[in-house]
């Protein structure tokens, strides 16, 4: 038998998945509408920015100190304060989850304020452990705004107060500091992990429900070209996706892209390849469409989501699972998205990126090709 690949029978092949995939409505809305859909998702659901934080200011004082003090807070965008006259309502605010912490300052802030040399002047704040994140920003910004304050008092006195050290800070790669910068790169990671895998979940088992793959072992057709003819048309279908995503998140999400549109193509290519042949590995393993798309998600979108990085820091999980992550593609894609939108074309991150990714797709695609057998066993 001849198992040279033959050109006219691939055309003949990848021209009949092509039919399938403009026939079936659901490969279209999996790769064109949930694309779109799911990153308007992460783009506008998920925001790690500490905005519009509710807090309350107990005045227990009322003297000019103290509302000059509560001034400063009122001016934050980053904060939404709320003024109570007793410690006891704002307690009863804070556990209603109407403010998320409270400062108190005290009957005596003015006098102990205007003594010379005497005692610290106390203040409370109190925060909601609950959420121990927005807890640490209530505090940090609370002491900040209390450091800026001593600042304009002592300079409308005409005292030196300058602080030793001037801090001026310096964000790289995302001068805005805003978390949706990187969300957003890395959410397309997750989008191409479910719609690569879904996608070829269900080529190989689809063929054997309905009777078609007989058909196809019974022909001329070789492994290589059956293996080429469904991963071809749905590459193609998935690149697509992926510069509809950059697409929406640079001219829609106004994202910032520095790298180049070659290397995205590049990087691109090797995770959908792994992608496509983990999706193809499950359904030429399962034969059942249902089985296959399900073990899809749980093997791939699962992964992507929690040991990725795309939201978790790696370096805070467990050792043993910080190693298990090195085996989970979407963390190298994660970091490669990110470094092209956010920083350019970094070539150590790149090409570290790259070899993992390039040796992935060959791993997933060459047990494919051990699984894929001409007979019907």
């Amino acid at each position: 038998m001849n198992r040279t690949i033959s050109l006219r029978r691939l055309r003949a092949l990848c021209h009949k998945e092509t039919l399938q995939i403009i026939r079936d409505p659901s490969s279209n809305i999996i790769a064109f509408v949930l694309p779109v859909l799911l990153l308007f998702i992460f783009g506008y659901g998920i925001n790690l920015d500490s905005t519009a934080v509710r807090i309350g200011v107990v005045l227990e004082d009322t003297s000019p100190e103290a509302r000059h003090f509560a001034d400063n807070l009122y001016g934050s965008p980053y904060l939404d304060v709320t003024t109570q006259l007793t410690r006891s309502a704002m307690e009863e605010a804070m556990i209603a989850e109407q403010v998320r912490g409270f400062i108190v300052i005290p009957v005596d802030f003015s006098t102990k304020l205007k003594r010379a040399a005497g005692p610290a002047t106390p203040l409370l704040v109190v925060t909601d452990g609950s959420a121990p994140n927005t807890a640490s920003f209530v505090q940090n910004y609370l002491r900040g705004a209390w450091h800026e304050g001593l600042l304009q008092r002592a300079d409308e006195q005409g005292k030196a107060a300058a602080p030793n050290i001037t801090l001026e800070p310096r964000f790289w790669f995302n001068a805005s500091a805003e978390s949706r910068n990187y969300l957003i790169p890395g959410s397309i990671t997750i989008i191409i992990t479910v719609i690569g895998t879904l996608l070829t979940s269900l080529v190989v088992a689809r063929e054997w429900e309905r009777g078609t793959m007989e058909a196809l072992l019974a022909s001329p057709v070789t492994r290589t070209e059956l293996l080429l003819s469904k991963l071809l048309p749905y590459y193609v279908l998935g690149i697509i996706s992926l510069f509809l995503c950059v697409a929406v998140a640079v001219f829609i999400l106004d994202i910032p892209f520095r790298g180049s549109l070659l290397v995205l193509w590049g990087i691109g290519s090797l995770f959908l390849a792994s992608c496509l042949g983990m999706g193809l590995l499950l359904s030429t393993s399962l034969r059942n469409q249902f089985n296959a798309a399900q073990a899809a998600l749980n093997a791939a979108f699962l992964p992507a989501l929690m040991l990725s990085g795309f939201i978790y820091e790696i370096r805070s999980m467990p050792t043993a699972v910080q190693a298990f992550t090195y085996l989970v593609p979407a963390r190298y894609f994660v970091t490669a998205m990110q470094t092209i939108f956010q920083a350019g074309n970094v070539w150590p991150v790149l090409l570290n990126s790259s070899l993992f990714l390039l040796m992935s797709s060959v791993f997933f695609i060459g047990m494919t090709a051990l699984k894929t057998r001409r007979g019907l066993e």
